[in-house]
């Protein structure tokens, strides 16, 4: 799992303890423990003071003068006076016991790290020592589970390391009070501790059986949550129950993947310095054990600043998983020879220039033939050769360029919306071919329909028989192979046996690529209007699927939570990009076709390196389940929408969210950009369409390497001057957008009456 800082599971013959190391960004480590296989309540340090009543005391006292001796070793004296301090122990005892290990060595081997050579209050509970023989009391440890697919229990064990479950109220409700009580600089960052210990200590009551305790302390606090929490705590209000817990993935995956926060070092020093003075061991253990603290240097942030980036299930990024070099510029266009009766044209209308899928221009990316810095090299990865009718249709890309409408504030497109009628809410995705000559939906009885929007009808191919007799020498032997009989205005693709949620026209329209609830993807001849390939890798519902650019590739994700890129001729997945915590509800391809991202219902974004499988950037910012994405033209940016019914803007290359669009009040489950990249397009399930001025939005961003260090963003809350135009529909959610290559903006969605 990607966003796991150390692995979540010890192997059974490690420590039943183990040291983790919290890593601040800066070089500095800190000590802590967390319990992570079973141990028994008893064997648990508890949240004072140690109480070494039982025959395990004198274990502890051999534990205590074995890290004194190792601190002494390494001249930490000062650290040794505290620590001797703490624990109450003689120095006659420490040196007589020291004089006894003398010969022989530790009898266990001791993991200790110390920040800056800072005092710690409850060092003796944060050290771990790997005794040579177990101690009695020592619970047995369970089985195993496979370092890559842990054992439920053994993940939720850690819960088992618990203190007093009177005392958690407490505990919460003084750090609370702490925080509310600092400065208002420090309290903003400080306070984004507040939902991943409430979530921790509650299921810590839950697993060790403190029902009652759990409920109140779930009713105190749950209100206190940030309100883009509150379909998580609802699922969190329904696990009252040990047994519960085992079967909720999100729960796990919470669990064994750290929350991180990114806060300043001077709110850290306060939050650290406040838990050590109180001797507040089990908010610093579960701080320790399931949280990543990624400090930076400078002045704390806003609270708008934290929470235009939070509300994902993990938390934010970390600020290394957006430092990859990311080559967001556009491949060189190969040399086609244009026809001579259209090269004036072209002359006076120079930013017509074509590409594969849609053209660009302008500012917002001018293809010119010089190689564009950004850009990766041509062979980084394999692209099809241009066949023969993708440069017949590369010079209609051309002359259609030429005629189109030059969008603006001023010039908006005109708007086309087909309706979908009789659906009865079964249209649940739709997709148009590049030159907007067909028209497809997937609708929930397994059906995929293809419609042709203009007045050629859809032909199939004749049968063998027929086949035999035509003269395969002719000139015309293309037209003579389709069959007229056959020919009608819409087509009908059986095959899925679940409901089909997501639907791609390959770049040169001779496939089309649908994905279903039955787990498969399946590839369609647009020639034949068979199905050609079957391709069966998810084990649950796939959501969503569509061709690169280049055509040759594609993407699909779905329940599994694992998106898999895939080449037509091959039946395997060529990659597999795992990492998100929940279903991956929409993918796209870069215009470069070297990237492909991912929007999912852990409400994170990631951009995936096809060449190695890596992830090279994470966005968070959004406050639900994310299911629209568009890239700009050039590539430079991203554009996504989500059920908060707000679309944000993504700087690639920075790493950074640049833009806020408001203004939906439902679910945004469509964006497109304008070919030239001056407008984009938002369909909601709210009925409407929405055009903004894209190219405003992206003129005046101010990015640094500070800025994307540290999430110091400076949102403009301009969306109404970006807001150029908003259109409703009587009774119909928008699911689909598409320009065409004039620039005329396509609609679809299914009449809801």
């Amino acid at each position: 799992m990607a966003a796991v800082q150390d692995g979540a599971i010890e192997p059974e013959n490690e420590k039943e303890m183990k040291t983790e190391t919290l890593n601040d960004s800066a070089g500095n480590h800190t000590a802590a423990v967390g319990g992570v296989l079973s141990s028994s309540p008893g064997a648990a340090s508890s949240v004072g003071t140690p109480k070494p009543n039982t025959a395990a005391g004198s274990d502890e006292q051999q534990t205590l003068i074995a890290v004194l001796q190792f601190l002494r070793r390494n001249k930490l004296l000062e650290s040794v006076e505290i620590l001797r301090r703490e624990a109450g122990i003689l120095e006659e005892a420490d040196e007589a016991q020291s004089s006894e290990a003398g010969g022989t060595g530790l009898s266990g081997v001791v993991n200790v790290s110390v920040e800056g050579g800072d005092a710690t209050t409850s060092l003796f509970n944060r050290v771990s020592v790997a005794p040579a023989a177990p101690p009695s009391t020592t619970v047995p440890q369970p089985a195993k589970g496979g370092e890559d697919q842990p054992d439920v229990n053994v993940v939720l064990s850690a819960y088992s390391q618990q203190g007093d479950p009177a005392l958690y109220q407490v505990y919460y409700s003084g750090l609370k009070n702490f925080i509310e009580s600092v400065l208002d600089c420090h309290r903003a960052e400080l306070s984004q501790v507040f939902y991943p210990l409430f979530v921790h200590m509650y299921l810590e009551l839950v697993y060790n059986n403190h029902e009652n305790e759990a409920k109140a302390f779930f009713e105190k606090f749950s209100g206190d949550q940030e309100c883009y929490y509150q379909d998580d705590l609802r699922v969190l209000s329904g696990l009252t129950k040990k047994e519960h817990m085992k079967g909720n993935e999100t729960l796990l995956d919470f669990r064994t993947s750290k929350f991180v926060l990114r806060i300043s070092r001077d709110s850290y020093q306060l939050l650290k310095r406040h838990l050590q003075e109180r001797q507040n061991n089990q908010i610093w253990n579960i701080i320790q054990e399931h949280l990543y603290i990624d400090i930076f240097d400078g002045m704390p942030r806003s609270k708008s600043q934290i929470d235009s980036m939070s509300g994902s299930l993990a938390g934010e990024a970390k600020r290394e998983a957006n430092k990859a070099k990311v080559f967001y510029g556009l491949l060189k266009e190969p040399e086609i020879e244009v026809p001579l009766d259209d090269e004036d044209e072209e002359a006076e209308n120079e930013e017509g220039k074509p590409k594969k899928k849609k053209p660009k221009k302008d500012s917002m990316g001018s293809k010119s033939k010089k190689q564009d810095p950004n850009a990766p090299q041509q062979n980084r990865i394999p692209l099809p050769e241009l066949k023969d009718s993708d440069k017949l249709d590369k010079i209609m890309n051309m002359k259609e360029a030429t005629k189109k409408i030059r969008l603006a504030p001023e010039t908006l497109p005109s708007i086309c919306f087909y309706s979908f009628l009789n659906a009865y809410q079964g249209l649940t995705a739709v997709d148009f071919t590049d030159d907007s000559s067909l028209i497809a939906g997937g609708f929930a009885d397994s059906t995929v329909r293809v419609w042709s929007v203009t007045p050629k009808k859809l032909r199939g191919v004749k049968s063998a028989a027929d086949l035999s007799l035509i003269d395969k020498e002719s000139d015309d032997v293309l037209e003579r192979i389709m069959d007229e009989k056959t020919a009608s205005e819409s087509k009908i693709l059986y095959g899925h046996s679940g409901p089909v949620y997501g639907i791609s026209f390959s770049p040169d329209r001779n496939y089309l690529l649908s994905c279903s609830e039955d787990g498969t993807v399946r590839l369609w001849s647009l020639q034949t209007f068979t199905c050609l390939v079957g391709y069966k890798g998810h084990n649950y519902p796939v959501w969503d699927t569509q061709f690169s650019p280049y055509g040759y590739y594609f993407v699909s994700g779905g329940h599994d939570r694992v998106a898999r890129l895939w080449a037509t001729d091959h039946y395997q997945p060529l990659r597999m990009f795992a990492g998100h915590l929940a279903d991956i509800t929409c993918t796209r391809f870069h215009p470069n076709s070297n990237y492909v991202a991912t929007g999912s219902a852990d409400r994170t974004i990631r951009l995936w390196d096809i060449l190695n499988g890596n992830c090279v950037r994470i966005f968070t910012g959004h406050k639900g389940p994310i299911h629209s994405l568009a890239f700009s033209p050039n590539g430079k940016f991203l554009a996504s929408g989500a059920t908060d019914g707000r679309v944000l803007l993504w700087d690639i290359g920075h790493g950074l969210m640049v833009g806020e669009l408001k203004g939906h009040t439902d679910t945004v489950y469509a964006l497109k950009f304008s070919r030239d990249g001056e407008i984009l397009a938002s369909g909601s399930m709210d009925n409407t369409v929405r055009l903004w001025d894209a190219i405003k939005a992206f003129d005046d961003i101010e990015t640094d390497d500070f800025t994307a260090a540290t999430g110091h963003i400076h949102l403009p809350e301009n969306s109404q001057e970006l807001l150029l135009g908003t259109y409703m529909t009587k009774s119909t959610p928008v699911i689909h957008l598409h320009f065409t290559r004039r620039n005329l903006l396509l609609a679809a969605g299914a009449y809801n009456p």
